[in-house]
């Protein structure tokens, strides 16, 4: 696993682009996270700046029982509660997966609360990140 400085992630191995992004969201369901919005930027790129980009998928996602908890200790909480997971065409034939760091959570908020979802939620994007192959 490679650490990046606000995520961490890893190179997929053999695979085409549909069967990573398919391989990544199962991943993250096993860990119990729901996706809840996909943002095809490539896509986006093209149809707003006719700009040529690789292949370039955000997952965000959050798991519903600790986003339900962090609501109930700060109803303002939604505004940091989904994850990005990044799935991109890499440099050369190569697919990598990258995923947002959970400790802004807590970072920005300070409250003790929200400390074990943050640390529960990283946990667990870990694994699936571990999972994925």
């Amino acid at each position: 696993m490679h650490e990046l400085p606000y995520g961490f992630g890893r190179l997929l191995g053999e695979t085409d682009f549909e069967t990573a992004c398919a391989t990544t969201i199962r991943a993250l369901e096993e860990q119990q996270f729901a996706v809840v919005a996909q943002i095809d930027l490539q896509k986006t790129l093209e149809a707003k700046l006719e700009l040529e980009f690789r292949r370039y998928i955000i997952l965000a996602v959050c798991d519903p029982a600790l986003a339900e908890r962090a609501l109930e200790v700060d109803p303002h909480i939604g505004l940091l509660l989904l994850w990005n997971v990044v799935v991109q065409e890499g440099a050369g034939s190569g697919l990598y997966v990258a995923v947002e760091t959970s400790q802004p959570l807590f970072q920005l908020t300070h409250h003790p609360r929200l400390k074990f979802i943050a640390v529960e939620t990283e946990r667990r994007l870990r694994l699936a990140v571990d999972a994925m192959s």
